[in-house]
């Protein structure tokens, strides 16, 4: 059987699912903020932009923490370093948060060699 005729697994369905959810609902978020929103408005948004985020992390962490040490967690660690950033300064949270939006989206589309390479050790893991 090739590749492409295998059946993606469970948690696979599960991870897609979850990241089509937290980028609409991060979408809602970076727009409401353009538009002068706050908190109150954007409660709901936020808080589903935080559920998915914390269960896609979770299913990561199923797989190994090694994710952690390689680009694709480095990507990670500075989205919510960023975002973090951006709830310290909220006078600039939009600029903020549409850097740690062009963060996470260069972390899940950049190459598999630098995904899972280990900043640590100097190579892609295997």
């Amino acid at each position: 059987m090739s590749q492409a005729d295998a059946k993606p697994s469970p948690l696979r369905l599960v991870q897609v699912g979850l990241r089509s959810v937290h980028i609409a609902a991060m979408g809602l978020v970076l727009g409401g903020i353009a538009l002068g929103g706050g908190y109150q408005r954007l409660k709901g948004a936020i808080l589903v932009t935080i559920a998915s985020g914390l269960l896609l992390m979770g299913a990561d962490l199923l797989k190994g923490a090694d994710f952690l040490r390689q680009g694709s967690g480095a990507a990670l660690l500075m989205k919510l370093a960023l975002l973090g950033l951006g709830n310290l300064y909220p006078g600039s949270r939009l600029r903020w948060y549409l850097a740690a939006t062009l963060v996470a989206s260069v972390g899940s589309h950049m190459p598999g060699a630098w995904r899972h390479f280990v900043l640590l050790r100097g190579r892609r893991m295997q």
